[in-house]
Formats: structure tokens, sequence, C-alpha cells
């Protein structure tokens, strides 16, 4: 078998060690591995494989020689990823920075896969929030068309980082012990809480994560006319995005023939059983990489409506699991070092 030189930048962070963790469980085709963080990060030892490897600080010279980098997010991406796209390395970036630039795919393997294939050295990661959904979506969109979403997001705390997690124990102790409770990474106390607020406020009110989800949606599915909208709500749980998703579709579909479809497709395993209270839910699709689709019924108010409970890691199928596939199709179709 083939083996590729691969370095993942943003190694010791949470996304990055979800990429590794992958990497092994799919028995990726590694020869040569990188691991690069900031240099805070370097000196770190991680481990591929029962193999040691010592994290170094990310510079120019990191992606000499690489076939292959993928990117666990944050400004290292702007920096550097363009560096490397020009050494001739396929770029897999989890940043939003490239996402909604026309040059770059943007790419969910069940969903857009021929995709890849349009690289010119960068290929972008969508957002966690919007991978989860477009995933079902697609299922029934290519089974009764799709006019219209209405999506609402519940969205774990690990989403933020390894921030988000520490601050949910330490506002759940203090308010428990009756201590005052300080947000820093939140904009207030999330222990007990819900909060509609995830990351900066933009045009009409809606937040930049609201609009991701909008516009990266409409690329991947190469359709500019789909009518999105969404609200987006930070809730007290450490991991697995939920969302709540109402669809208006061209064509009639029997919630029986969404559970149909649904089931067939790649990626999704349907959880609907009301009678014996089987649906998604967090505690339960932490650490897998399947998107979960329950609660499916026909909405009530509408003639080609349909609501969905979907679950899934955010860090997994969100971010890494999504990545490393990527990577996976980028080998199948012999797209390494196009440009």
């Amino acid at each position: 078998m083939t083996q590729y030189k691969v370095v993942i930048v943003g190694a010791s962070g949470a996304v990055g060690q979800e990429i590794l963790n992958v990497m092994e469980e799919k028995n990726f085709p590694v020869g040569e591995l990188k691991l690069c963080a900031t240099s805070r990060s370097a000196g770190k030892e991680m481990f591929f494989k029962g193999q040691s490897y010592t994290v170094e600080e990310t510079t120019p010279a990191s992606f000499d020689g690489m076939d292959i980098a993928l990117f666990a997010g944050g400004a290292a991406s702007q920096e550097f990823g363009p560096l490397a796209a020009e050494k001739g390395v396929v770029v897999i970036d989890n940043s939003s920075h490239f996402r909604l630039d026309p040059a770059v795919p943007l790419v969910v393997p069940e969903v857009n896969p021929e995709d890849v294939k349009m690289h010119q050295g960068i290929i972008a990661n969508p957002n966690c929030s919007t991978i989860i959904m477009v995933v079902p979506l697609k299922a029934i969109y290519d089974a009764a068309g799709v006019k219209r979403v209405v999506v609402s997001t519940y969205q774990a705390v690990s989403g933020a980082g390894a921030e988000g997690i520490d601050e949910l124990t330490e506002h759940a102790r203090a308010a428990l012990d009756g201590r005052e409770v300080v947000p820093v990474k939140f904009q207030y106390q999330i222990a007990f809480n819900l909060i509609p607020h995830i990351d900066v406020f933009q045009e009409m009110d809606y937040t930049k994560e609201e609009w991701k989800m909008v516009k990266e949606t409409r690329k991947i599915m190469h359709d500019d006319n789909l009518a999105i909208t969404a609200t987006t709500v930070r809730v007290p749980v450490y991991r697995s995005h939920a969302e709540s998703i109402n669809v208006e579709t061209e064509r009639k579909i029997t919630a029986g023939q969404a559970r149909e479809v649904l089931g067939q497709f790649p990626g999704v395993i349907v959880e609907d059983d009301p009678v014996n209270k089987k649906y998604p839910m967090p505690l339960f699709t932490s650490g897998r990489d399947e998107v979960f689709v329950g609660r499916v019924r026909e909405d009530n108010t509408l003639a080609n409506g349909l609501n969905m409970w979907v679950v899934s890691d955010q860090l997994r199928k969100g971010a890494a699991t999504n990545a490393v596939q990527i990577a996976e199709l980028v080998i199948k179709y012999g797209c390494l070092g196009k440009r």
C-alpha cells in the first residue's frame, strides 16, 4: 500500500488530537508524520499507533516534502495554508478562512465528494453544524427536493475548545457551591443555562455561526436558491451538537419514506422509535462518526414539510472525521499535489 507524508497543524488541540485518533482507527496510510502547533505547544509529546512524536513549532519548512497537511483550525490556516499549497501539499483546512472562497472546494464526502477534484491546493472543511445538517438534508434533497430549511442548533461547549469544556465544569461547580460564577469564554454563565449567541452578530442581527449554516450549505449543495434560516444556541453539554431541522420539500414525502431514504444514506443512522423512547442524544453519540436522526415526522402546518432531530459528535464528524475522509478522497481520486 502506498503511504503518504502527513503534517497536522494544531495537533495538540482538541480537533488535532481527534484527527490523530481517527487516522489511527481508519488505518490511514501514513508513511511519515509530522505534528506541528504554536510555539507554546512545541515540545509536547503525543502518540500515534504507539509511537511517540514531539510537537514542533509550525514554520514554512514544516511542509517541505509533505503530501497532505491537515489544519485543525485557527490563525495558522491563513498564515501557512497558501504557503503549503504552493509547495505542492494538499491542504485540508478546518478554519473558516477559505470556506466561501469560490476557488476552494467546501466538501462533505457523503454529499459532494466529486468537488475534491476541483481543488487548487486547498480544500475546506465546513463548519461543524453545517456538516451535521447537510448529511441528512442531502438524503431528503435527493428524494423530494428542498425549498426551505429552518434549523435551530443546540451546540456543545467543546465546540468552543478546551476553554469551553473547562468553563462549563467550573461554572457548574461554582453554581452548586454557591460561589460567584465568572464568565470568561462565554458571554454568560453556561452551566444550567442556554446562550442564544455563538460568534459575533452580523447583518440582520444573525450571528456569524448562523450565516455560516446558510452560506456554506448553499455552496455544498450547489443551490444558491435554497432558503435557509438558522438560530444557533450554546447549551451546557460537553460534546455532540444537536439540531432541530424543519424542511419544506418540493414534492411530498411521508415520514416513513423519509426514514427509509435516511436509513439508506451513507453516514446516517436512523434512531426513531417514539413508543420505546428511542431518539438520538448527545450522551450516546459522542465518540461516534455517524450522524444520528430521529423524531422524523410530518409538519402539521405544511403540505410538504418534515421535522427531524439530528445529533452528531462535532469533534468527530463535525471536524476531524470529515477532514480525514476528505484526505481519503484526495488519495482515491488521485489528485494529490494538483495545483
